[in-house]
């Protein structure tokens, strides 16, 4: 699991997108000339040389009737404030400005690790700028090609000198969760009524919440954590800078965690904004329970409960594993069904099934649907074993990895929750080409 919280800053148009995107393998972060295209906050898992960290593309941040120096030292400040590791990008082909100056100012006071590059060497005739980049007090610039991936791995390097290992083993016997959703959905409110009693500071205002707050807890025997994470906002939106830093917290509460609530306003419905934020726990593959808070403001007939689900299931097809609760955090009526929800979907996400059984499953599988031709060849399943839980991670001994089809694995995928209690749990399945040597 991910602890080392890696982000990149810098002015715009240095290619700060350009090498996020080569730094985490992907194509995620829109790249353009223009000035500030990024919009949205971007965060991808790295994994190099046996170790992993967080990256965060911190470019494009937007504040309203701010001067641009001010955006610039915000972005900044809130690499400063959450990350562990800074990756300065800067222009080579520009060479030192103003605006460098100002940031590295900034970064000179933090004691955290700072990377400096020097981006867009594309050509020789560029390469002795770099060197006018110590004047920055940051250290040895290190000059790279965003474009073309040249000295994108010692940028990697550098980073993974300065990873910590960090192992924090999840406590089997403890739930562990944390609850997320756009600002105002009520994920403080219903941290009360969970706890039934006022431990986070409630309001209307939204985005009252700017930390993660940790609180672990017995009900009926069982232990509990909850963390209660600051709302997250739709990036590109006209918002205060402290909301800035609730993504990145966001990321580490969920990290922390187990099962992730995604809190929905049950009045208002549900908008796209939600759908932005749960990607953080999916991509970290937590269990998620969808919760539907403030149900008692919702005029209701014997349909409409039933209506609602089906909204939520046809806008979260990839969710279709979570269950949904309706509850109401100001009232505490129904919250005793999230609790229930809590201990069926935890069991679910340590759940291990017999080898054997495993094995009767997928068997059955195959001879009932037959996979398709893909990639020049049809997919044979020799074996599978599950290696690991939270969540099950299941591994595939084929005939070929690259015959496997997106649908055939979700058929199978399927067919495992038929059979067993995965409710609420993502499936990990990975496939690895059968050799003689394997038995």
């Amino acid at each position: 699991m991910p602890k080392t919280v890696v982000a990149i800053v810098g002015t715009p148009n240095v290619g700060k997108s350009t090498i996020f995107n080569r730094l985490i393998g992907d194509r995620r972060a829109i790249v353009d000339d223009e000035a500030g295209i990024t919009r949205d906050r971007l965060y991808g898992t790295v994994n190099w040389l046996n170790k992993t960290f967080t990256l965060i593309d911190t470019g494009g941040i937007e504040i309203a009737d701010k001067p641009f120096q001010e955006q610039i030292r915000i972005q900044a400040n809130i690499a400063i404030e959450e990350a562990n590791i800074i990756i300065f990008v800067t222009d080579g082909r520009l060479g030192v400005t103003k605006d460098d100056r100002m940031i590295a100012r900034i970064l000179q006071k933090v004691k955290k690790p700072i990377i400096l590059v020097v981006n867009k060497i594309d050509e020789g005739a560029f390469a002795p700028s770099a060197a006018e980049f110590y004047s920055l007090g940051l250290g040895e610039p290190i000059p790279v090609s965003g474009l073309h991936g040249v000295g994108i791995g010692e940028v990697l390097n550098r980073i993974i000198d300065n990873v910590t290992e960090e192992k924090e083993e999840l406590d089997e016997e403890v739930i562990t969760f944390s609850l997320i959703g756009r600002p105002n959905v009520g994920k403080s409110s219903l941290t009360n009524a969970i706890l039934n009693q006022e431990r986070v500071i409630v309001s209307d205002i939204s985005g009252t919440t700017r930390d993660s707050i940790d609180t672990p807890f017995i009900r009926e025997g069982q232990k509990y954590v909850a963390i209660d994470t600051a709302g997250l906002k739709k990036k590109g939106k006209i918002y205060e800078a402290v909301d800035k830093y609730s993504a990145i917290r966001a990321l580490k509460a969920i990290e922390r965690s187990e099962i992730v609530l995604l809190v929905l306003d049950g009045h208002q419905g549900i908008t796209d904004q939600d759908k932005h934020v749960i990607q953080y726990a999916t991509d970290l593959h937590k269990a998620i329970i969808i919760v539907v808070n403030k149900w008692d403001l919702v005029d209701k007939d014997t349909n409409t409960m039933s209506s609602f689900t089906k909204d939520i299931k046809k806008e979260y097809k990839f969710l279709d594993y979570a269950p949904i609760v309706y509850l109401s955090a100001l009232t505490k009526r129904r919250v005793n069904t999230l609790f229930d929800a809590l201990k069926q979907v935890h069991e679910a996400y340590y759940t291990r099934i017999k080898t054997s059984l495993l094995n009767d499953v997928m068997q059955e599988a195959q001879v009932m649907n037959q996979s398709p031709d893909f990639n020049g060849g049809r997919l044979k399943i020799y074996f599978a074993s599950q290696v690991s839980t939270a969540p099950p991670h299941i591994v595939l001994m084929v005939n070929d990895p690259q015959y496997m089809h997106f649908s055939y694995q979700r058929y199978l995928e399927n067919k495992l929750r038929e059979v067993f209690n995965f409710e609420g749990t993502p499936i990990k399945i990975s496939l690895k080409k059968h050799s003689k040597k394997d038995k």
